[in-house]
């Protein structure tokens, strides 16, 4: 049983991926062979007692309405479905769609596609096309009977298609009509007359009745169909009922108790301009206006000779038909033929923008993918981007279908750093589910988002020739650019062309990749570029006192979005770029012989400082790239910056993650590189060799490093320890230079000539003054490397 079960639901699942699913198998039951009668009949019992017909050799699922019509009554005829159909009715109802708004998107859509057929074959038969101002789709709702009906002028349908469209699930009349014409040359424009589309309105609706006129065949009488979604529809015919002029087809949707809010014209305003903006026959809502007049005031008394009544304002309340869809979708005429206000003003009322475009493309794809697309680059970042970069209610791009909307959170359609770009693209054909509302991957999407990208790219090079608005266009969405240069592989260096950095030599200003390669000196082999949450700290780091004297200039970056950017895109032309603050190797014979001279000679320093360190680093060597500094600490290779350490240890908290220490670990690979020349460091391993335990020596040691670590970006693991290395440094100054201008609170020059005294008030006493704090001590210290950098420049 569990098993045949299965079978039914991959079944059903796998034929409701394409319109048209499911096959007629047969006639009407009125001419169907006796024994076909009584197979059908045991299909209908074993359903009905729980057994599945795909078991034990039954037959294959039969859609069609059941062939035994009702006595004759007054009421019309009454037809069954199969058995199986109202389960698949059930799930068109309640799986198929995620949104039940779309209902108005699907029965709208399936009226102008009956006016559509309407004008194609008037053309055919009368030998002239009737105005599509003379087809139209009309929307009335009616809070007192708490309904709303959808009537379009239309080709209508006969009793036959009745009972065939609607009485059988995924029944097409629109796919029969486009494959009846294919070999023609017709340009068809149709969306799908009802195959499951018209189920959608059971969404919304416990019952729904369709009443309707036909536009050819003999029988121009009209009738009336019904059903409340159950194993039965009624067809009668409807003499009674009010006329439909010509022909067309009126549907009245009885709504559900929760589904009142589409008797609001507000709301079924909105959706009609969401989904139904662009449709090409005319829309009308009838909706209520009050107008005011003015008129005599009764209440009055009467007015003197010679002098106007007084007046009074009444309100008059009329019920009118509001045209709905009044933008016009430019993008289905040739670019030559719109004007530039034309697209400006498609911009402002198609995307709620209150700028103007920097940039925009009008472009079509013909071929084995077809589709127009208008793309336009804002001069503001849209609002709802400016709360996040990646705000899930941002919508980039439309997507239309035959100038019906479909969705605008296709994130296949344009990858997401692209996702400030406002935009159109309407295609006649997409591998869209059977809800219209979830994009399938297919070779044609991919299709579609390269042409988009690379029409993107060319967009911003057109901006690029023009100085002012390039840097209005980078100071915008710059940020973005250097997201597609990590996540686009294909367009990567594209992108690097287009980006823009500060650097050593810019300024306030910013440079691109080309012009920096211009300005490189001719013995410089790399692109340099260094790390720093401000542009000062950045300027401060050690590792530039190398490249600055050589006269290099180094990119300099402040966000760890630039870093990853920088790491994805490795090269640009065929040079190297490469992070200064992270371990070099020697480029030359000279250089390798005097590091491992002086690495040799250092070799006692070096085993001091691991041991004295620990884990804090995981190599201490010697460099030539330090030129005023005793030391620097960098990262090896494949270690992280300490911006890109700071933004990783954000993240773990804010993810709720508590060991970060795990993560240092991993990222935190800081190598301790001494100056060899340096004559603190020269003392330092003099001190080490006469007394490598001593206090003096120990803390001259931390605080060597201490010093690295901050001009290096990285925060100081214990600032009491650090605070006190420098207040004994300064009262070891003043000590100097006798005593004068002593203020520490509570020490005496006797406690300044005992270190071990002062250390045990400053730190193991928490002597320290009330009120004082290390962070902003750590933060002058900063400012002071800052100012030093300043003056330098």
């Amino acid at each position: 049983m569990n098993r045949c079960a299965g079978a039914l639901v991959v079944l059903l699942a796998a034929t409701l991926r394409v319109e048209g699913f499911i096959p007629h198998l047969g006639k009407a039951a009125g001419s169907r062979p006796v024994v076909q009668q009584q197979q059908l009949q045991q299909q209908q019992q074993q359903h009905q007692s729980g057994a599945s017909p795909f078991c034990a050799g039954a037959s294959p699922l039969w859609m069609s309405a059941t062939t035994t019509e009702a006595p004759a009554k007054a009421e019309g005829e009454t037809f069954e479905f199969q058995a199986e159909v109202a389960r698949v009715m059930d799930i068109i109802i309640n799986s198929l769609y995620s949104d039940r708004d779309v209902f108005l998107r699907e029965l709208v859509s399936n009226a102008a596609d009956a006016c559509d057929k309407k004008r194609f074959l008037s053309i055919t038969e009368e030998g002239e096309a009737t105005a599509a101002a003379e087809f139209g789709i009309r929307l009335k709702p009616d809070r007192a009977a708490r309904t709303l009906t959808i009537e379009d002028s239309g080709i209508g349908m006969t009793k036959t298609e009745l009972v065939e469209n609607l009485g059988r699930i995924a029944q097409s009349g629109t796919k029969k009509f486009a494959e009846a014409l294919a070999k023609g040359d017709a340009d068809l424009n149709l969306i799908g007359q009802f195959g499951v589309g018209f189920y959608s309105g059971f969404l919304a609706a416990d019952r729904m009745t369709v009443v309707t006129r036909p536009f050819q065949g003999e029988d121009k009488r009209q009738y009336r169909w019904e059903s409340s979604a159950g194993s039965s529809f009624t067809v009668s015919e409807d003499a009674d009922g009010e006329p439909i002029e010509g022909s067309g087809t009126r549907i009245i949707l009885h709504l559900k108790e929760d589904c009142e809010e589409y008797l609001d014209t507000v709301k079924l305003k909105t959706l009609l301009q969401r989904y139904s903006e662009f449709v090409q026959f005319p829309i009308e809502l009838f909706t209520e206006k009050t107008e005011y007049d003015q008129v005599p005031d009764d209440t009055a008394p009467p007015p003197a000779e010679g002098e106007k009544p007084k007046m009074k304002t009444v309100s008059k309340k009329t019920n009118v038909w509001e045209r709905i869809n009044q933008t016009k979708p430019i993008w289905l005429r040739s670019p030559k033929q719109v004007t530039v206000d034309e697209y400006q003003e498609f911009y402002r009322t198609t995307f709620r923008m209150f700028d103007e475009p920097l940039n925009y493309t009008h472009f079509s794809l013909e071929g084995q993918v077809e589709f127009k697309a208008v793309l336009y680059v804002p001069s503001v970042l849209p609002y709802e981007l400016s709360r996040s970069m990646f705000d899930e209610n941002s919508r980039a791009v439309k997507l239309y279908v035959k100038r019906v909307f479909i969705n605008d959170k296709f994130e296949e359609l344009l990858p997401r750093y692209l996702t400030f770009l406002r935009g159109v693209v309407d295609s006649e054909d997409l591998p869209l589910n059977v809800g219209r509302e979830i994009l399938q991957k297919s070779k044609m999407l991919n299709v579609i988002n390269k042409r988009l990208v690379r029409k993107s790219l060319d967009m911003f090079k057109e901006i690029e020739k023009n100085a002012t608005a390039y840097t209005t266009f980078w100071n915008g969405f710059g940020r973005y650019l250097k997201v597609g240069l990590i996540e686009d592989n294909d367009n990567r260096q594209e992108l690097a062309k287009l980006s823009r950095w500060t650097t050593t030599e810019t300024g306030d200003d910013v440079a691109s990749f080309d012009e920096y390669v211009a300005r490189m000196k001719p013995d410089q082999k790399q692109i340099f570029y260094v790390t720093g949450e401000t542009k000062k700290r950045a300027l401060a780091s050690p590792a530039l006192e190398k490249l600055r004297k050589q006269g290099f200039e180094v990119i300099i970056l402040q966000d760890p979005l630039d870093e990853m950017s920088m790491q994805s895109l490795g090269k640009y032309a065929e040079k190297d770029i490469v992070d200064a603050g992270k371990e070099q190797q020697a480029e030359t014979d000279e250089e390798k012989a005097f590091l491992e001279e002086k690495g040799t000679e250092m070799q006692g320093l070096r085993d001091w400082y691991r041991k004295l360190l620990g884990k804090r680093v995981t190599k201490v060597d010697v460099t030539n790239r330090l030129i005023d500094s005793p030391a620097a600490l960098v990262q090896s290779a494949y270690g992280m910056s300490p911006q890109m350490q700071k933004y990783y240890r954000a993240q773990s908290v804010m993810q709720g993650e508590e060991d970060a220490g795990a993560m240092d670990s991993q990222f935190n690979q800081a190598i301790l590189e001494l100056n060899p020349t340096h004559p603190i460091v020269l003392s330092l391993r003099d001190m080490v060799a006469e007394s490598p335990e001593a206090l003096e020596t120990m803390e001259l040691g931390r605080l060597v490093y201490d010093v690295a670590a901050v001009a290096g970006g990285y925060d100081v693991e214990d600032p009491g320890a650090f605070t006190a290395r420098i207040t004994k440094l300064m009262s070891r100054q003043v000590l100097a230079d006798g005593g004068e201008g002593l203020v520490a609170d509570g020490l005496s020059t006797r406690d300044m000539e005992d270190p071990t005294k002062l250390e045990a008030d400053v730190v193991g006493g928490g002597g320290m003054p009330e009120g004082f704090n290390f962070d902003d001590l750590q933060n002058e210290l900063k400012d002071a490397a800052d100012d030093v950098v300043d003056e330098s420049i």
